[in-house]
C-alpha cells in the first residue's frame, strides 16, 4: 500500500492511545525500572516520547511558516532534556506525555493544507516532505511502546502499518554498508533487503521480522534458509 497522511495520522493517534494505556497501568515504581533500551529507564523512554512530540511540532511549524525550526536545537540539548526529564516524578512524566501529545494534535489540526507539500530537514539531516512527519510520530509511538518493556509487542501494530514499517526499514537497511542481502518472507508479504541475488531467505511472522530488523529482538522465532542462525545486522538508526 501507499500510505497517506490520513493513514499516518490514524496510526499515530492509535499509537498515542496505546502508549497512554500502557503508561497509565504502570505503577509509580515501574518508571525507574530499566526499559528494553540499554541505559534508559522507562522514565527516559516516556520523556523521549514527550520531547519527540515537541520536535514534531517544530518540524510542522517549519513547514507551516517557512521559518527554519529544527526538531532539536542540538543532539546534546536533546540528550540533556531526556536525562533531566527522566528524573521527574511519575505524575509529572505522565502529564507531560499527554500534554505534549495533545499539543501536537492541535498543531496538526491547524496546519494549512498547503504546508503538507513543503520540505523540512529531519534529525538525520535528510530533506523530507512534511507528509512524513505524522508517519515518523506513528513509528515513535508504536516502537517505543514496545521499548517500555511492559508487555507490548510488534504484534500489536496495525497490520497495514507493520507492512509499511517493514518496507521502509528493509529499504533503508539495504543501503547500509555490511548489511547482508536478504529476502524477508512472512505469510502476508515479502520484503527485499539489498540485492535479492544470492540473498538469504529469512522467514517468520511479520511482527517478528520487524522486531528483529529494528534490533528489538534476537529473532528466536525466525529461520534463515531453514537455520536458527540469523545474519548479523547493522543498527537500524
Amino acid at each position: 500500500m501507499t500510505r497517506t497522511v490520513a493513514d499516518s495520522l490514524a496510526w499515530a493517534g492509535d499509537g498515542a492511545a496505546h502508549l497512554r494505556g500502557l503508561m497509565t497501568r504502570m505503577g509509580d515504581d515501574a518508571f525507574a525500572a530499566p526499559s528494553a533500551l540499554p541505559g534508559w529507564s522507562r522514565a527516559h523512554v516516556l520523556t523521549h516520547v514527550a520531547r519527540n512530540a515537541d520536535a514534531m511540532i517544530n518540524l510542522l511549524t517549519w513547514a507551516g511558516t517557512g521559518a527554519e525550526t529544527p526538531a532539536y536545537a542540538s543532539s546534546e540539548a536533546r540528550d540533556a532534556a531526556i536525562e533531566a526529564g527522566a528524573e521527574r516524578s511519575p505524575a509529572e512524566i505522565r502529564e507531560d506525555v499527554v500534554a505534549s501529545s495533545d499539543r501536537l494534535a492541535q498543531v496538526v489540526r491547524k496546519l494549512p493544507k498547503e504546508a503538507w507539500s513543503k520540505h523540512v530537514t529531519d534529525v538525520q539531516g535528510r530533506e523530507i516532505p512534511a507528509t512524513d512527519i505524522p508517519w515518523m510520530r506513528a513509528r515513535e509511538m508504536w516502537v517505543h511502546a514496545v521499548d517500555l518493556d511492559v508487555g507490548a509487542s510488534f504484534a500489536d501494530f496495525p497490520p497495514p502499518m507493520l507492512t509499511e514499517l517493514l518496507a521502509e526499514v528493509a529499504t533503508a537497511m539495504g543501503t547500509k554498508e555490511g548489511c547482508p542481502h536478504m529476502r524477508l518472507v512472512a505469510d502476508d508479504g515479502m520484503w527485499a533487503v539489498g540485492d535479492e541475488m544470492g540473498a538469504v531467505t529469512v522467514t517468520g511472522p511479520a511482527s517478528e521480522l520487524a522486531a528483529w530488523l529494528l534490533g528489538r529482538s534476537k529473532g528466536k522465532e525466525l529461520r534463515a534458509d531453514g537455520s536458527r542462525t540469523l545474519p548479523a545486522l547493522p543498527r537500524w538508526l
